[in-house]
């Protein structure tokens, strides 16, 4: 879990408590930080000071019936959400800390464009430069809410239950229930191309979200996995399937390897890294697929 995404968790247990909770509870509530006692509590006093520096109102009270005393926190939506805002107080909350500890496309972020404001950010450059997207917004609500939602990806109408959304590699990508598919997909969130449409109430319970930071070039895509079939010259099968790892099955001591393809151009690209010591087999379609892509480069 990134920092990002702790942050985003920390906050929203604080908006979701109905009384203070400990720095213990909260540890286990939402995970991502250290083991170690010590670099738990250097990693927690860090967080706390940067919901501060982002103007988040993070209330500090003893814990009640402890004994001894022992410190604990919440923020209170009241104080959270102020006046004048357009989006409701768990839903901005997303949204100031994934718009507060970024930079995004175009120098101001997608907070303010919404009607939010921020004081005191922490610095951008401390997590990166984030790209924004519009449909951010809904697809957090919906997650946060357990609603499902529509929306167009590759031509097709999807209907979505979204599980989580998490940035890797330059991307936004949200995790869900695919409900036509029936089966967990994953999408890249600037590839969404039409605006978000809230539909009912989510009904699949939330499973192991697809982490993309985990997935190679090929496995990342909304497609059904295919099996394909890579000859490759006998001193470059081991290689191969190392690289490949147990998600692979090698034929033997034959220079034939199996592995699933969700993404095609990554695929390709894939392939091409081993120049004319790779050949595809099957299935036909992916054969012809790389064959017209080379012809095209040539």
């Amino acid at each position: 879990m990134d920092k990002l995404e702790r942050l985003l968790n920390l906050t929203a247990a604080l908006l979701d408590a109905d009384r203070v909770l400990s720095a213990e509870e909260l540890r286990r509530r939402i995970g991502g930080y250290p083991e170690a006692k010590a670099a738990f509590r250097r990693t927690f006093e860090r967080d706390k000071e940067d919901l501060r520096k982002m103007g988040i109102p993070l209330r500090v009270e003893n814990v009640p019936g402890a004994d001894p005393p022992i410190e604990g926190y919440r923020i209170l939506r009241s104080e959270y959400a102020g006046r004048d805002l357009r989006l409701e107080p768990d839903e901005l909350a997303a949204l100031h800390l994934a718009t507060s500890i970024v930079r995004l496309d175009g120098g101001e972020t997608g907070l303010h464009k919404l009607g939010g404001a921020v004081s005191g950010a922490v610095d951008a450059a401390e997590v990166g430069h984030v790209p924004f997207d519009e449909n951010l917004a809904a697809l957090i609500a919906a997650a946060a809410d357990r609603r499902a939602v529509g929306f167009a990806y590759s031509g097709v109408e999807r209907a979505v239950e979204p599980w989580r959304l998490s940035f890797s590699r330059g991307h936004w990508y949200l995790a869900g229930w695919d409900r036509i598919r029936e089966d967990q997909r994953l999408y890249r969130v600037d590839r969404i191309s039409s605006p978000i449409e809230l539909l009912d109430d989510a009904a699949q319970p939330v499973g192991t979200p697809t982490d993309p930071a985990n997935l190679r070039g090929w496995e990342l895509g909304d497609g059904t996995p295919t099996t394909v079939r890579v000859a490759v010259d006998p001193d470059q099968a081991a290689y191969l399937h190392h690289l490949l790892g147990e998600d692979s099955s090698r034929h033997g001591e034959t220079s034939v390897v199996e592995f699933k393809v969700r993404n095609r151009e990554g695929f390709r690209s894939f392939i091409l890294t081993f120049l004319e010591h790779a050949e595809v087999l099957d299935p036909p379609e992916f054969r012809e697929d790389v064959v017209s892509w080379l012809e095209a480069l040539a």
